[in-house]
């Protein structure tokens, strides 16, 4: 048994208890770590959070994409107006086999290639859209009349519509082409 400890207000502590008078009294020692009923209470909130931000992730990780694939489009459209400039000789950029699947910037008369994109992936489409663009020596779209527009769809509700008005400057908005 150990041996009660006098303290100088004239209570003895004896291990774990503290006498004074009538009145025991736990001693309380400095906590150290989580108890169990706190870490399953963070976890819980962890889990709630973690579940509310995922769908919003995706559909965010989405948009992105089809900001992107918009992006792509509009700096290989410029790429190939001023190909065509530089050059003073016309300049397509056409679909490899769908604008899902890429693209390709050639010059008509020898069909070198001059840019290429890859497939664009990710569930972004490309759902309106020419069947190919061509640039004339001066810079402007070569026998439209018409606005020419793009429409990418990233899978998830969310729409790019990239304009080319007759001059060829391309232009981008977040929504469905008119």
């Amino acid at each position: 048994m150990r041996r009660p400890i006098r303290r100088s207000d004239g209570c003895q502590a004896t291990g774990q208890l503290l006498v004074t008078g009538t009145i025991v009294r736990p001693v309380r020692r400095k906590s150290r770590g989580f108890t169990l009923i706190e870490m399953m209470t963070v976890i819980t909130i962890m889990t709630l959070l973690v579940a509310i931000a995922v769908p919003n992730m995706r559909s965010l990780i989405a948009n992105q994409r089809a900001q992107s694939a918009a992006y792509d489009l509009i700096s290989d459209l410029a790429l190939a107006r001023s190909e065509a400039v530089k050059r003073n000789k016309d300049v397509a950029l056409s679909p490899s086999s769908g604008w899902t699947e890429g693209w390709t910037i050639k010059t008509v008369g020898t069909g070198e290639v001059v840019g290429q994109r890859n497939p664009l992936g990710g569930g972004v489409q490309v759902t309106r859209s020419p069947s190919g663009v061509t640039y004339d020596g001066s810079g402007r779209l070569s026998g439209a009349v018409a606005t020419v527009r793009f429409e990418v769809f990233d899978g998830y509700g969310s729409y790019r519509c990239i304009t080319l008005d007759p001059s060829g400057q391309p232009s981008t908005k977040t929504k469905t082409c008119p």
